[in-house]
């Protein structure tokens, strides 16, 4: 079964191309200048889209949420949303300049219901969903009567819990892409599995199956996409020394320049056809090996396998394609030459005699 939807145009999953996303998240710490310079220089790197996150404090989390050691975060991290997320109005000109002024997909991870029904009228193509969110089914559910694609993160989360929610967006017909994902920032690198990807192919055959990475480098990208990612997200920064909760999982642009080329090449050669190819052809003329006598050979000398074990008659590169091929010296055993052979003179069928 090939899966596939159109996410603002664009078509993801099936054979098409790997869907690169930019992930600003709040990287650009609440600077407009900086959010759309994040969407100047995704777009300069390949990218598909850019990805901003839209958050409501009061409507996400508890002001005295006790965080996790992963974060790299020097405030708790609801007061660093009330300083640094973007307003509705900013998200609302963000996505003008990236769609009309740049020409990239603007894409937005609501972190609740609200924000997500703040984001639909704006004409968003779809909506990203953070792993935290997987299991909210109260709040995914009625983001999916929106009606339109969900890009859902995975980390964090057991099979059965991955299950429930793939069943429940399916049962709304909603296009799904489920990204496989380790919520550590960064993670250790024993704890990525990227085989999870084949497992998650075959156990969700209706989503589209992606990647979303936390590492501080591109490698881990790269092998998700040999093994069928259709769907890559990396955050990415402008300065890897500011501060900020997602700065130790960030690469910069030159970085992302370098992970979009790496991919598109890396898809173009993925190809499954065993042949030789247009260009092959030419070398093949003269890199096989053919048999040569190393010494000259006397019309009427019957060649023996003595001969091909002792290196008498062993092979060389000769350019000469239409001589006896290396894997065919046992069949002159037992003829004779109907002309001399000179020393390194390469050995053709034509200069036999039968058997």
């Amino acid at each position: 079964m090939v899966i596939e939807f159109q996410f603002s145009g664009q078509s993801i999953g099936g054979n098409h191309p790997c869907f690169i996303i930019a992930e600003a998240c709040d990287n650009h710490l609440g600077d407009m200048n900086a959010a759309r310079e994040m969407a100047r220089r995704a777009k300069a790197a390949g990218a598909c889209a850019v990805k901003y996150q839209h958050h409501l404090p009061d409507e996400e989390m508890l002001p005295d949420l006790p965080m996790s050691d992963n974060f790299a975060a020097e405030e708790p991290l609801y007061t660093f949303l009330q300083k640094y997320a973007l307003t509705l109005d900013q998200h609302t000109e963000l996505k003008k300049f990236c769609e009309e002024e740049v020409g990239i997909t603007y894409l937005c991870t609501p972190f609740s219901y609200q924000a997500a029904a703040e984001l639909n009228p704006l004409g968003v193509g779809g909506f990203k969903i953070g792993s935290g969110e997987m299991t909210d089914l109260h709040s995914l559910l009625r983001i999916a009567d929106f009606g339109k694609p969900m890009l859902v993160s995975t980390g964090m989360c057991e099979w059965k819990e991955i299950d429930r929610t793939y069943h429940a967006l399916r049962g709304k017909n909603t296009p799904l892409a489920l990204l496989s994902c380790v919520s550590e920032y960064p993670p250790v690198y024993e704890d990525i599995n990227l085989d999870v990807i084949t497992k998650m192919q075959a156990r969700y055959p209706e989503a589209v199956i992606g990647h979303s990475d936390h590492t501080p480098d591109l490698f881990t990208c790269y092998a998700a996409v040999t093994l069928g990612a259709k769907i890559i997200e990396k955050h990415v920064i402008l300065d890897k020394t500011q501060p900020g909760p997602d700065r130790e999982v960030s690469i910069n642009f030159e970085e992302l320049t370098e992970l979009v080329d790496g991919i598109r090449k890396i898809e173009a050669a993925r190809g499954s056809e065993r042949k030789v190819h247009v260009k092959e052809a030419a070398v093949r003329t003269w890199a096989f090996r053919y048999a040569v006598p190393r010494i000259a050979l006397a019309k009427g000398t019957t060649l023996t396998s003595e001969m091909i074990d002792t290196d008498q008659l062993t092979t060389k590169r000769t350019g000469q394609p239409r001589g006896v091929s290396s894997h065919q010296l046992p069949e002159v055993v037992g003829r004779t030459l109907n002309r001399e052979l000179a020393a390194n003179e390469p050995l053709l069928w034509a200069d036999l005699n039968e058997a």
